[in-house]
């Protein structure tokens, strides 16, 4: 099985967890030190990327480090074809649908396309956008965002991304928001599509991680806000106990 219907099985079995590692926010060594604790606490998947990062030396780096400490899938959650890592074992090839820039949209899907062919990484298509209040992935990636109570748009892009033929749907709020994305906005789009859902941003414990869930998100992704939490380690153990129980 590829990784994509890996997890689409897992999917009809339980709600999962996937960690999100920014290389630009700690050094490989630290990576490789989160992973093994990400594994041990029950993710299912390392996503890998950031908004500000500055080589793909340090997607590398990172990568390596945390496959030498978990056996867990690694897929790439690139900003731009310059960050893609042949060491990882996949990679969302996603479209950030809501920018107003179309190198987010198409146009560095088309320089990373032959790296991936020759690489061998296995390309995941996702439907990306960004919600209020969007945060640094928001500003970056010049998001058109979605305001929090315009679900009608978020679900106009769910189901056409999953017209258009991919695999996955994300909505994120940006990673360390105030508020993650709202409970109506995620019932929607699942009532109304039929591929698995990703939520983000702005969820750093059990309570909320499990209101999202039972909203209707299928995977749910923590990233760096979760790191910085002195009994990080415990704090995610209950969010992925609180996931999977919905």
């Amino acid at each position: 099985m590829t990784i994509a219907e890996t997890i689409l099985s897992l999917t009809q079995k339980k709600k999962l967890h996937f960690s999100l590692l920014d290389p630009d926010k700690q050094p490989p060594r630290v990576a490789g030190h989160i992973a093994k604790t990400v594994t041990d606490a029950g993710s299912s998947a390392i996503m890998v990327g950031g908004s500000t990062l500055l080589s793909q030396q340090q997607v590398d780096e990172t990568v390596q480090a945390i496959k030498q400490n978990s056996e867990l899938p690694v897929i790439l959650f690139p900003s731009g074809a310059k960050f893609l890592s042949k060491y990882a074992d996949a990679v969302f090839f996603m479209s950030l649908l809501n920018s107003n820039n179309l190198n987010y949209v198409i146009r560095e899907h088309v320089k990373g396309a032959m790296f991936i062919k020759h690489s061998g990484l296995e390309p995941i298509s996702m439907g990306y956008v960004i919600v209020e209040p969007g945060m640094t992935a928001g500003r970056v990636g010049e998001a058109d965002l979605i305001q929090r109570n315009d679900v009608q748009t978020a679900v106009g892009y769910a189901l056409a991304s999953q017209y258009l033929g991919m695999n996955f749907f994300y909505i994120e709020a940006g990673s360390g928001a105030p508020t993650p994305v709202p409970d109506e906005m995620i019932q929607a789009v699942k009532k109304n599509t039929s591929i698995p859902l990703l939520i983000g941003g702005g969820i750093r414990d059990a309570q909320t991680a499990r209101q999202k869930a039972h909203a209707g998100a299928d995977i749910i992704i923590t990233g760096t806000a979760i790191e910085k939490d002195k009994q990080f380690k415990t704090t995610l153990s209950a969010i992925i106990e609180a996931i999977e129980g919905v």
